[in-house]
């Protein structure tokens, strides 16, 4: 009994300081590496990160889909990310200009008839 209330306490206490890590992260905008950078280098007070808005972690969706396991939809996907995949960035460059057509080798119609 003793050693199971000893485990208990001990993931209880670890569950707690993972869960106030990650809210720390969120209020502060800035994660637990770049926080340990930032004090290592003496620049803790130079910070102008900000919150990171709820909807960045867990999208746009009904709050009901938190709880599964489901991907978020978000507004804009590339920023939340912080990148952009080239499937992407072809369709939106299709989307801007819709009488090119785009072949899977990566050359347009206009290219191939030159």
């Amino acid at each position: 009994v003793r050693i199971i209330t000893v485990l208990s306490i001990g993931s209880l206490l670890f569950t707690s300081s993972m869960l106030m890590n990650v809210q720390f992260g969120l209020m502060t905008g800035i994660g637990t590496i770049d926080r340990l950078k930032k004090k290592a280098s003496g620049s803790v007070a130079d910070s102008t990160e900000e919150p990171i808005p709820l909807k960045d972690v867990f999208g746009i969706g009904h709050y009901i889909s938190w709880l599964f396991p489901i991907d978020p939809l978000f507004e804009d996907y590339d920023r939340v990310m912080g990148f952009s995949t080239p499937q992407r960035l072809l369709r939106e460059e299709m989307k801007d200009d819709p009488t090119r057509v785009y072949t899977p080798s990566g050359l347009s119609k206009d290219m191939l008839s030159i």
